[in-house]
């Protein structure tokens, strides 16, 4: 850290109520952008205080971006180091341990643990990190000294190549950042053994906000036949046979995907039950249900429908076909699993399509489930919009 004074922030008059109470967010509509604030360097701390002098904290700051600042601590003269940020990360991890018996978890979900703009997946002794954010990325050699110190893991990857990252700025990347990744890479969930790409694998290499709706749902599959459109490493798919499926069928349009899905069901010794396929899950819903194939248990989980904020209606209209489509290939007296990882979408819009979907069908049933992330996937208390997995299950007549 420099020695040098740390430049301030000022916020307009009257837009400092949200953070007083606790919002970590300020937009840039709501920063006085004079030529020195323009001036400050994506990723910049700064010291965000009042239009009268009063301080709010430390924050990292972005000039070029709607969310301009956002607060990494109350006290204005915060050292944001590697100490700071093991000290959060000794937080996040003390919460996981008593969560989950395995070293497989997030252990990181962004403001939720106390460092915006950062998720970090763990894989046993093999770290993934996400830096969204312009302040992140400038803390990068800092994150790596506080995960060594924390983890001890034998590698840190960097998945830096989400969408955010373009919004700040920021290249995409993807880079090993300390040591040498293990191969093969595999986890162990609610019993279940599952082959990993972290490299080349969507997101940070495997889903673990569904945990908890996977496990449910497998409670359900026993003697059942199963189908899991977009079941991307096969992590629904295989829980449904290790509980009991007597046939599962899983389809994704992505061949190594399906080659993970493949290799987890027969890690799991479960493969005779399995059979995965390449398809668009819109065309094969509509061959299966002009085909007459009915399942005792269908899921889709898709990927999100709704990226930003234009794309609501399209993207709730994609929802309902879905649920009208997976409906229809539903069994009587059989189960509907639907989810959407949207955070533009609200769990009463997602249920609303859902349900229109079920109509457009001619199905009736009930709702026995409405979940969202598992709880290595918390939410800050003032962000109740980064809450954005929903899923439901539901008992179709």
């Amino acid at each position: 850290m420099s020695d040098a004074p740390r430049p301030a922030v000022t916020v307009l008059p009257g837009h400092q109520k949200r953070a007083l109470h606790g919002h970590p967010w300020i937009f840039s509509n709501e920063i006085q952008m004079d030529a020195a604030a323009k001036a400050l360097p994506p990723g910049s701390i700064v010291a965000l205080k009042t239009a009268d002098g009063r301080s709010l904290g430390t924050a990292s700051f972005n000039p070029h971006t709607l969310v301009a600042a956002r607060l990494l601590d109350r006290d204005p003269q915060r050292g944001i180091d590697a100490d700071f940020l093991a000290k959060r990360l000794r937080r996040a991890l003390a919460i996981r341990e008593r969560l989950f018996a395995a070293p497989y978890y997030r252990l990181v979900h962004a403001e939720a643990d106390g460092i915006p703009g950062l998720v970090v997946d763990r894989f046993g002794e093999v770290a993934v990190a996400q830096l969204n954010t312009a302040g992140m990325a400038g803390l990068e050699m800092e994150l790596v000294e506080a995960l060594t110190s924390v983890l001890a893991p034998k590698a840190i990857l960097l998945r830096n190549d989400s969408p955010a990252r373009a919004q700040e700025g920021l290249p995409s990347e993807v880079r090993v950042a300390a040591g040498t990744l293990p191969e093969p890479l595999e986890i162990v969930e609610n019993g279940a053994r599952f082959a990993l790409d972290l490299v080349g694998g969507q997101k940070t290499g495997w889903f673990y906000d569904q945990r908890d709706n996977r496990a449910f749902m497998a409670r359900l599959a026993q003697g059942a036949r199963v189908l899991d459109v977009y079941c991307f490493g096969g992590g629904f798919a295989v829980a449904a046979a290790m509980a009991g499926a007597t046939e599962v069928t899983g389809i994704d349009r992505s061949e190594p995907a399906l080659a993970l899905a493949t290799r987890s069901a027969e890690l799991s010794r479960v493969a005779e039950r399995c059979h995965f396929r390449r398809g668009e899950a819109f065309a094969e819903l509509e061959a299966l249900g002009g085909a007459g194939e009915r399942f005792d248990i269908v899921i889709s989980d898709p990927p999100a429908f709704v990226k930003s904020k234009k794309d609501l209606g399209p993207g709730l209209r994609g929802y309902r076909k879905l649920a009208r489509l997976a409906a229809g290939a539903v069994a009587p007296q059989g189960y509907l699993f639907l989810a959407s990882c949207s955070h533009n979408v609200t769990p009463d819009e997602f249920w609303e399509s859902a349900r229109r979907g079920l109509e457009d069908a001619g199905r009736s049933g009930r709702l026995l489930r409405s979940a969202g992330a598992a709880p290595d996937h918390p939410v800050h208390p003032h962000l109740p919009e980064s809450a954005y997995l929903k899923a439901l299950v539901l008992a179709l007549d």
